[in-house]
């Protein structure tokens, strides 16, 4: 069994942030699917075959309390997991699978390592920047992205994607050397 995660904030003025790219390539992937969700684990869930998908409904600052939720009732270990979530430091168009590793200063994945208590969890950060620090973070990273922006975020959502469901199949450093570029 493992677990695609996607963060984001669950309410739809957030729907096309920045914050919400995990939401956005987890969305794309049910939707190519035709995955329905349902809400459960404080979250929007499915289960497909060995595979769970999850949005958080805990918003960002909160989302390790939903993942230790199907971390528990599905007896999964860190490594079973994959969080799809937005990184600034990254431009619009870019990947990076990335195996465990520190927070990075993101609220999101602080919390999911604060409640797994591990950092050896996978990630697959999805560049939403560059944050060049003339506004504040916060405001940034819930800011709508510009039309421009949005198709890069539609295509670069269906790369990432791809690349979530070979994680399912393949070994993780197939996966760096394949997706972590910038494609855009």
């Amino acid at each position: 069994m493992k677990a695609i995660i996607g963060l984001g904030n669950p309410e739809t003025k957030y729907n096309s942030t920045r914050h919400n790219a995990g939401f956005i390539v987890v969305n794309q992937i049910l939707h190519s699917k035709d995955i329905r969700l349902s809400e459960k684990f404080k979250s929007f869930f499915a289960k497909k075959d060995d595979v769970i998908f999850l949005l958080p409904l805990t918003y960002m600052n909160l989302s390790g309390e939903a993942v230790i939720e199907i971390v528990n009732f599905y007896k999964l270990q860190p490594k079973d997991l994959l969080i799809i979530y937005d990184d600034i430091s990254l431009d619009i168009g870019t990947l990076r699978f990335r195996k465990d590793g520190s927070d990075g200063g993101h609220n999101g994945i602080k919390s999911i390592i604060k409640h797994l208590s591990s950092k050896d969890f996978n990630r697959l950060k999805v560049g939403v920047g560059p944050y060049t620090g003339n506004m504040d973070l916060a405001n940034f990273v819930l800011q709508k992205f510009t039309k421009e922006e949005n198709k890069k975020m539609e295509e670069i959502a269906k790369i990432a994607g791809d690349g979530a469901l070979e994680w399912l199949e393949t070994d993780f450093e197939h996966l760096q050397s394949k997706y972590n570029k910038k494609w855009l």
